[in-house]
């Protein structure tokens, strides 16, 4: 089945049949019950919505929309559009919430229902599961015809986004500008290639190599932003003898470097390098979740802040984060959550700072990297079958490292001496993922081929 309905939102691949697919008839559904439960909300009939450029986009976009002024909703559809835009977008319209449509970094097949509150954050636990029980009911109402929505377009937000970023005062535009820097972009072929550009020439970045920047859905790699899918920027930015690479997935919430030598900066150390560049400016604590770089927790310690682990997921990062009054968050997934300008993973802020730590700091990427403690990551994956069950499966394997520090917030996370391993079941994929690290590339993956040879095993 490649439907998953979830706290998170509506995901599936397009096409097959109803009920086991993202078909029209599942589309509508979701958000007729997404209008349904906001009713209820009383926060007003305002939806603002937004899309990656991914081939379904268009056909998706027209169902919710459509679907919501049935419903009597008015939507302001900001068309071909970023994930952290719309969530600026929704308050800033004083909307009553926002749908973004995107896959995230999911092939080319899949599409979902992104489904944001009337503060632009995605919604809670709770009203996730209030809406899960609408959507599998049939109580939902339809309006007449002198109650139905209206829908108004609106494509300035990315560059309203960018304006927001730039009155900021931690982003060092003439610091930028005087670099010089040449820089490659891989748009993956959806609207990171528009804005990231975008910000880049705002910035005052005037040496731009567009890679895969045409918002044609025609995605040309794998688009989740991993080394094994950027062989091609690798390659640029040798040749370009450019400064650095940038990559962002199809809806522009996850960021990632490329080194002058075409090696990976590493996402995980995207929200390092942000971290210590703000921490310096404003001493505060950071969030990240379980599943990512120890990293982060010694360079916020460095600063004299608190660093503190949330479970997997954007909305338990900001939970965290508003706890702890974070002044920096975010995913090792190269998500960046700056509650300066909201409480979303947004690549255009992550861009806009760390070009400003690397201008003012003078140096290369690789020098960067260097001046960061040294940890390797290896992510991993299970495909599921059937027969596999997942709190079974972490039970088990609880067990089986019973001596060892273990937690079990969100699935099991094993500490070692040295380095730990995370395995958990995915929210949008049918797979258990598996994260480790260590001290080298190769311990790290040999961790993390041991465990999956071990839950295999069960």
């Amino acid at each position: 089945m490649t439907l998953i309905k979830s706290i998170s939102g509506f995901r599936g691949t397009i096409g097959g049949k109803v009920g086991e697919n993202l078909t029209p008839i599942d589309t509508v559904k979701f958000a007729a019950a997404f209008a349904t439960w906001l009713k209820d909300q009383d926060e007003g009939n305002t939806i603002v919505i937004g899309r990656d450029a991914r081939i379904s986009g268009s056909m998706i976009s027209s169902l919710v929309t459509n679907t919501l002024i049935g419903m009597g909703m008015n939507v302001i559809d900001l068309g071909l559009s970023t994930t952290p835009t719309v969530e600026m977008a929704v308050p800033s319209l004083h909307a009553a919430a926002g749908i973004i449509l995107t896959a995230s970094h999911n092939p080319a097949q899949w599409n979902a229902l992104k489904l944001l509150n009337s503060r632009g954050e995605f919604i809670s636990a709770e009203d996730g599961k209030q809406l899960l029980q609408i959507a599998e009911g049939d109580d939902i109402h339809f309006a007449t015809v002198n109650e139905l929505g209206e829908v108004t377009h609106d494509d300035t937000w990315i560059e309203k986004h960018i304006d927001a970023i730039l009155d900021c005062s931690e982003v060092d535009k003439d610091a930028i500008e005087a670099a010089n820097f040449s820089v490659v972009v891989d748009g993956v072929n959806s609207t990171g290639g528009i804005a990231i550009p975008a910000v880049l020439k705002r910035l005052g970045v005037t040496q731009i190599t567009e890679l895969y920047c045409e918002p044609t859905g025609d995605f040309p790699h794998n688009p989740e932003p991993l080394a094994e899918n950027l062989t091609k920027i690798s390659e640029v930015v040798k040749s370009k003898k450019a400064d650095l690479g940038i990559v962002v997935d199809p809806d522009v919430d996850r960021l990632c470097f490329v080194m002058e030598n075409g090696e990976m900066f590493g996402e995980e150390y995207t929200l390092v390098a942000v971290s210590d560049y703000l921490l310096s400016l404003q001493p505060g604590n950071t969030v990240s979740n379980l599943s990512s770089t120890r990293a982060l927790r010694d360079v916020t310690e460095k600063h004299g802040g608190q660093y503190t682990a949330s479970a997997v997921g954007e909305v338990n990062v900001v939970d965290k984060m508003k706890e702890t009054q974070a002044v920096i968050g975010g995913e090792g997934n190269g998500g960046v959550i700056w509650p300066k300008l909201h409480y979303g993973r947004d690549a255009l802020a992550g861009v806009a700072l760390f070009l400003s730590h690397l201008a003012q700091t003078k140096s290369t990427m690789t020098e960067l990297k260097a001046s960061y403690p040294l940890y390797e990551m290896s992510k991993n994956k299970i495909e599921l079958t059937p027969e596999m069950n997942i709190p079974d499966i972490l039970l088990k394997m609880g067990e089986k490292y019973a001596h060892e520090d273990t937690n079990t917030v969100d699935g099991l996370k094993i500490e070692f001496a040295e380095e730990w391993v995370h395995l958990r079941g995915s929210n949008t994929e049918p797979i258990i993922r598996i994260y480790a690290e260590s001290k080298s590339a190769q311990k790290a993956h040999e961790l993390t081929e041991r465990i999956k040879a071990e839950v295999l095993a069960l």
